[in-house]
């Protein structure tokens, strides 16, 4: 690793901006380099993909808590429809905050609330044609961004990294269950 005259370490051929990281703290810090690499590339991975994704949702002209919401209808068993509550509680949300998040999607064309069939005091959300089409549009942008990030690794090199990260994630939710 090359150190220009400021002190700033410069990346060599094939290294990425984790290897300056690590030349950076090398033996200034107590770490495991290997620990620290893996767990620093997949920070930034994740932010790369929520950076793609939010780009995706602006092409689409959709917020996050927009997309969220479509996403949630969109996924229904009863295609693209569900009570305000039950959306609520599947996005964590206060039924105030679910009220108001509804009435911008309804304004915007990409919901609509409908009386229940069976109960006519029930009242249901469902995806508007607009609703489903944006969101789907959203839903392709995001997998070609997808795509794109794991298109150097070949397929069963993708299947391998994917073995590797469930058996780590398997671990992470294990502990988080025992604190």
């Amino acid at each position: 690793m090359d150190t220009e005259s400021q002190g700033r370490e410069r990346p060599a051929e094939g290294d990425d901006s984790v290897d300056v990281h690590l030349a950076r703290w090398r033996g200034k810090a107590p770490f495991d380099a290997r620990v620290e690499g893996i767990i620093t590339r997949i920070q930034l991975l994740a932010k790369h993909v929520g950076q793609a994704k939010d780009r995706a949702l602006a092409e689409v002209g959709l917020q996050e808590f927009e997309f969220a919401t479509l996403h949630r209808l969109g996924a229904r068993e009863a295609p693209g429809r569900a009570t305000p509550s039950e959306l609520a509680a599947e996005l964590m949300l206060s039924p105030a905050g679910m009220t108001g998040r509804l009435d911008t999607l309804e304004q915007s064309g990409l919901v609509r609330r409908v009386r229940s069939s069976q109960d006519r005091r029930r009242v249901d959300v469902e995806l508007t044609e607009a609703g489903r089409t944006r969101w789907l549009a959203a839903m392709e942008l995001r997998g070609q961004a997808e795509d794109s990030m794991v298109a150097p690794l070949d397929p069963a090199e993708q299947d391998a990294l994917s073995a590797l990260l469930k058996r780590m994630l398997i671990q992470a939710e294990a502990d988080s269950r025992h604190r």
